[in-house]
């Protein structure tokens, strides 16, 4: 567990970094960097003890973040639709490098990534593990997402060596334990009688309960290196769509309808190899269905 750290959390309004900076902020110093478009989220930000930093990797701009921090975690990223392909670069790829090399004096640095990256395979029990094909794959709700994500590691890759900066570059499975993610959004469809639809049957994943990113990021800052250090960031039980839509259904009392749609040059599961990311950080501590129950418990209720 971290203690008494100076730390930097970009992104820090989005979905999966806001719980992982308030958790480190309950012991910690933390940045937390964003756009900051409004004054909620700055609001929200300042009350949880974090001290907000306005940057705009678009345009460069990463002159309010500090450099005397000891730690990184970068989950800034923009998705884009097919037009926004060098938008995405330059924030995906470029901002990564602005933001290491002005904070190259930290002691290391996490750079979260994603499994998007990993190349479609028509087995869905195929486990992608961390020296396997990349590329090929096609995300609809995001179709820059795959391509700059590699340009972000590749960055990440060149800062380690360049400035001698220790990094972990974790590669992002499915997350869920907060009402904005992929599980939250099919239960939010079931919820309002719609269809869940995915592009395999069984839709495997290897989700990952935000408590257990939580309590990872120590363990995987201390396995940085140069080079870097890349390793799957995805929880230990496979699961599919069609098992938490299920379930979800069952403790919430509607119907799970779900179907299976072929989508093209889609990874139609999302199972990662997880050995590397046990070695680092020992099992996790949620078990899915559990997680699951607390997640319909917290945000789902009727």
């Amino acid at each position: 567990m971290l203690t008494d750290k100076n730390i930097l959390v970009t992104g820090v309004t989005g979905q999966v970094a806001w719980p992982i900076a308030r958790f480190l902020a309950q012991h910690n110093r933390v940045w937390g960097a964003a756009r900051f478009a409004d004054d909620d989220s700055r609001e929200r930000v300042l009350a949880a003890a974090i001290t907000p930093c306005a940057i705009d990797l678009e345009q460069g701009d990463v002159s309010s973040l500090p450099r005397n921090v000891d730690y990184v975690l970068h989950f800034a990223f923009t998705r884009g639709g097919l037009g926004d392909f060098d938008r995405a670069m330059t924030v995906n790829g470029e901002g990564t490098g602005l933001v290491l090399r002005h904070c190259a004096a930290a002691k290391a640095a996490l750079v979260v990534s994603s499994h998007a990256i990993y190349a479609p395979n028509p087995d869905a029990n195929f486990a992608c593990a961390e020296n396997g094909e990349l590329g090929r794959s096609f995300a609809p709700w995001s179709p820059t997402s795959p391509v700059t994500k590699i340009a972000e590691e590749a960055v990440a890759r060149f800062c380690a060596r360049a400035f001698d900066l220790p990094v972990t570059i974790a590669r992002l499975n499915t997350v869920y334990g907060s009402p904005g993610n992929l599980v939250s959004m099919h239960i939010r469809q079931l919820q309002a009688g719609e269809t869940v639809k995915v592009p395999g049957a069984p839709n495997n994943h290897r989700p990952i309960h935000v408590d257990d990113m939580c309590d990872q990021v120590a363990a995987l800052l201390a396995a940085a290196g140069v080079p870097a250090t890349i390793v799957n960031w995805a929880g230990d039980e496979v699961v599919s769509a069609q098992h938490w839509c299920r379930e979800a259904a069952n403790l919430l009392g509607c119907e799970a309808r779900v179907e299976t749609f072929d989508l093209p040059g889609a990874q139609l599961s999302h199972i990662a190899d997880v050995a590397k990311r046990k070695a680092i950080t020992g099992p996790c501590k949620v078990t899915f269905d559990e997680g699951l129950r607390r997640l319909c418990a917290q945000h789902h209720q009727p």
